[in-house]
């Protein structure tokens, strides 16, 4: 997915831009106030934008209802140190996909990070000091169904092959395998491979093929 992460905290954005990299998302700009923000976003039409609640200049939420009202593509992932029942309400009533602590592992952000992306919500962990998570998955109809052939490559995906390994044992061009990918992603709702593995792992009726005809 391609990011803009909005942060006060500058070396906490940039430490979490290096995670997100690694992982295969894109991190288009770090912005340290909420107007800094807005025009990020304005700017580079990112996938999803990461949001803390409180910046020098204003309100998080304030500059995530005006970046949903301009550009209601770019999904919103609240992430904060406040641990703040009335923020979650304030930030669900703002529209945002998700919201969770900042002292949740990487791991966990960018499952949900994943989710979003896939069309569904992240919120968690509760305010109670536990690390707990709710999600909800995206709705089935993302998900689409796969032809034989595409659900073959979703799993060499999910075991990390490279284009070119899976188009010498399929014996199929790579401009043809590359086809295929770009239909599984479209089917899933996905950005990327990582994303689609991440779907796949999480529905694995995806990975058992159908009985449908399609080749």
């Amino acid at each position: 997915m391609q990011l803009v992460l909005c942060d006060d905290n500058r070396i906490l954005a940039e430490a979490l831009a290096s995670v997100f990299e690694a992982r295969g998302h894109q991190v288009l700009a770090v912005a340290t106030s909420a107007s800094e923000s807005i025009a990020a976003v304005s700017m580079h039409r990112p996938d999803a934008c990461l949001m803390d609640v409180r910046f020098p200049d204003g309100s998080g939420l304030d500059a995530a209802r005006t970046i949903q009202r301009r550009h209601p593509d770019t999904k919103i992932l609240v992430l904060t140190g406040l641990a703040d029942p009335a923020a979650l309400a304030e930030a669900k009533r703002a529209g945002v996909a998700g919201f969770l602590r900042k002292d949740l592992k990487t791991d966990m952000i960018i499952s949900a990070l994943d989710i979003i992306g896939a069309g569904g919500t992240a919120f968690g962990p509760r305010y109670s000091g536990q690390a707990s998570w709710r999600a909800t998955a995206p709705p089935r109809d993302l998900l689409g169904m796969l032809t034989p052939r595409e659900t073959q490559v979703l799993k060499r995906i999910v075991e990390g092959q490279s284009t070119g390994q899976m188009a010498r044992e399929m014996d199929v061009a790579p401009s043809t395998l590359r086809s295929y990918i770009k239909n599984i992603l479209a089917k899933l709702g996905a950005h990327s491979r990582l994303q689609a593995s991440a779907i796949a792992s999480r529905e694995p009726r995806l990975l058992m093929g159908h009985t449908g005809s399609a080749p």
